[in-house]
């Protein structure tokens, strides 16, 4: 009876150590997933006030500065990005959306290379009305916000 109890501790055991031991490289391969998957928004006051760490990979949201969007050789473009209060330089190698445009809503991925925003995807509103809501709050907390007209 004793050979019993002593098997069923040992069994107990064993599958508590390997459930610990799966809990840990899921968590491990989950944390490994996020790694370059969380991008943080960051609007231009943001990254003014607070400068990102070289190399570090995040969102850039506000609307594209008036007068600043600049098409070159190829897919490659310049423009500036405002929320109201700061501006971020911003080039970009490859296709637009089609309802980019200048006093538009856009945010972008990438990071920043001396002083401007290197983009590596740009997203921007899918209809005439649409405003991202990171924008949306950036561009409220400045005053520059207006509601679309209906």
């Amino acid at each position: 009876m004793a050979g019993l109890k002593n098997l069923k501790k040992k069994r107990r055991v064993q599958v508590f150590a390997i459930a610990a031991v799966a809990l840990l490289v899921s968590v491990s391969l989950i944390g490994y997933a996020f790694r370059d998957g969380i991008n943080l928004y960051r609007d231009p006051s943001k990254v003014v006030a607070e400068p990102p760490r070289e190399g570090e990979i995040f969102r850039l949201g506000g609307l594209v500065a008036d007068g600043t969007l600049v098409r070159g050789e190829g897919t490659y473009v310049t423009f500036s990005v405002t929320d109201g209060a700061e501006t971020i330089p911003v080039t970009f190698e490859g296709v637009l959306p089609d309802l980019f445009g200048e006093n538009q809503g856009m945010i972008g991925t990438g990071s920043m290379v001396g002083g401007t925003f290197v983009a590596t995807e740009i997203l921007a509103k899918h209809d005439e009305t649409y405003m991202p809501k990171e924008v949306m709050d950036s561009l409220k907390e400045t005053g520059v916000y207006k509601e679309p007209e209906s």
